[in-house]
């Protein structure tokens, strides 16, 4: 067989169910291969919108997305997707094309590095310099991106694809990842809490991909601790549990970062820096820290942790449950609860229009139930996600987080679709995330999503103007008009509806989600709520 049918045999051996992306001129012999697979090609209109297709697609099944491009600007136009996978341990596989090996030591058209600029935002990249490497490489690929989690990468020279080969897919072996912590790091975390007088938990998104939700809330449960989760961690616990405090994710002085203040001993279960700095909670390194995680702490000044529990989370809270002694839940966090509930349930009513954020976030979590899927684009509207979006259960919520790329909701919502088409899919972007893919919205349609996609209207990019305002008192360089939505929508056989009342809100999507296929609900919306939680977040929390 030639490489390129072994190729396509091998991610068939891998269980690859999709690849997301557009072909080339150097990748015709593997879209001949893949003509005969079993494995669906979703075509769409843009590598980056591919790449952030098998990021969600990672997430939500927690096996490798595939995504594909051709060589050059194809592969550079991957690479924004496949580096917000890495950096938010998004388990995907990489593949682009590339020219033949005769062209790579000269100037040649389209060649650019591109295993030199892959190896920058992935944990591993080759290239298939013969068709018989292929079987090793390509299960390499998929265990790497599995088990780091992240991004990983393999280039195909376009003859690379065309040479015969006799070799056949390495047979698939199951294997147990389960390690143990030792025991006297158990013993030393056990006295550190039993010596807290307000211990807190931090729950990343590691609690989420080990899929130990469960195991989490049986040992918060026994233990009577408060929890904080990161924007990335968010349905790790559920909102509606009662020790579940509130979000971090916001650099100020947030109502959880006062929980964090009075913390004298933080519990990170599954938590990364990359998430939310420790710079920005444990300043000057002045916190006792308990580490669990299935890999050692990335050790920085603020994360120096006193005793780390490496090993299957699963496993170490299972531990911890059988072990820990109940502690008593401090007032202090039950007041920082209640002002986080209070931040959407305050608004719920609010009549006023251009609509208020927590208005439009209320909405939204009626009309969706605990188990339908939120994705987030970023923006202004993220920040408001990100605080005081309540997730009711795991891999609910989805945003681009490390990298905070924009235009990641339309993607993701769609790959949602896909894995999900039983749940109820909602993207909430703002018109400038959205206008950065928009180009999608045919793919959404050609693939009968039935998907509803909230635009935060401001014309402008709020969050950048947020920040200007705040730091110099005015914004420049952020203001921009917007087309017709709703006839934007109706152009690609979506469906398109504009918001001129806030009490209509709850009304139009739940008309939208009962009618089915592609919706764009465009929501003028009053961001001078941004300016007002700054001076919220400037202290008034910290006084509770």
């Amino acid at each position: 067989m030639k490489g390129s049918d072994l190729f396509i045999r091998c991610l068939e051996n891998e269980g690859v169910e999709y690849i997301f992306g557009i072909p080339g001129e150097e990748t015709l012999d593997f879209m001949d291969s893949l003509s005969r697979s079993d494995i669906e090609f979703v075509v769409v209109r843009h590598e980056q919108s591919a790449a952030f297709m098998a990021d969600a697609y990672g997430r939500l099944t927690g096996r490798p997305g595939v995504c594909l491009s051709t060589l050059g600007p194809g592969a550079t136009n991957l690479m924004t997707g496949v580096a917000d996978a890495h950096l938010d341990r998004a388990p995907l596989v990489a593949i682009t094309g590339q020219g033949s090996l005769d062209r790579a030591y000269k100037e040649s058209h389209q060649f650019l590095n591109v295993a030199g600029m892959f190896s920058k935002i992935t944990s591993w990249n080759a290239t298939v310099t013969a068709a018989h490497q292929i079987p090793e490489l390509v299960g390499k690929a998929f265990d790497i991106a599995t088990d780091m989690p992240g991004a990983t990468h393999i280039e195909l020279p376009e003859d690379v694809g065309e040479q015969e080969t006799n070799a056949i897919p390495l047979e698939k072996k199951s294997y147990s990842h389960t390690c143990n912590f030792e025991e006297r790091e158990l013993h030393k975390a056990l006295e550190l809490i039993s010596e807290a007088s307000k211990p807190l938990i931090v729950a990343g998104n590691g609690v989420i991909r080990e899929n130990a939700s469960a195991e989490l809330e049986k040992f918060v449960e026994a233990s009577n601790m408060g929890v904080v989760t990161t924007f990335m961690g968010k349905g790790a616990i559920s909102a509606d549990n009662e020790h579940f405090i509130g979000t971090m994710g916001m650099s100020e002085k947030d109502y959880i970062m006062c929980g964090l203040d009075a913390a004298d001993v933080v519990i990170t279960i599954g938590f990364d820096s990359v998430e939310y700095s420790p710079d920005h909670w444990n300043m000057g390194g002045a916190k006792k820290i308990i580490h669990v995680h299935n890999r050692h702490p990335a050790m920085e000044s603020s994360y120096v942790p006193d005793c780390a529990l490496i090993g299957s989370l699963k496993t170490t809270l299972e531990a911890l449950f059988h072990a820990i002694p109940a502690q008593e839940f401090p007032k202090h966090y039950h007041n920082i609860k209640i002002s986080m509930e209070n931040g959407l349930l305050n608004y719920k009513d609010d009549p006023s229009f251009p609509v208020k954020p927590q208005r439009i976030l209320w909405e939204v979590r009626q009309i969706l139930d605990r188990d339908d899927i939120l994705v987030s684009d970023v923006g202004a509207h993220k920040l408001w996600v990100g605080r005081l979006y309540p997730a009711l259960a795991p891999k609910t919520v989805l945003m681009s987080n490390g990298l905070a790329s924009m235009g990641f909701a339309l993607p993701a919502a769609i790959a949602s679709c896909l894995v999900h088409p039983e749940k109820k899919v909602m993207a909430v972007a703002g018109d400038a995330g959205f206008l950065m893919n928009l180009q999608d919205l045919e793919t959404a349609v050609r693939l009968d999503c039935n998907l509803v996609i909230v635009i935060f209207d401001d014309s402008s990019y709020g969050l950048i103007e947020w920040d200007s305002n705040r730091e110099f008192g005015s914004s420049f360089g952020t203001s921009f008009k917007n087309p017709d939505f709703v006839g934007l929508a109706n152009s690609f056989g979506a469906k398109g509806i504009r918001v001129s009342n806030a009490n209509e809100l709850g009304d139009i999507l739940q008309n939208a989600f009962e009618e089915g296929g592609v919706w764009i609900v465009d929501v003028p919306v009053d961001y001078s709520e941004n300016l007002k939680l700054t001076e919220i977040l400037e202290g008034k929390y910290c006084d509770i």
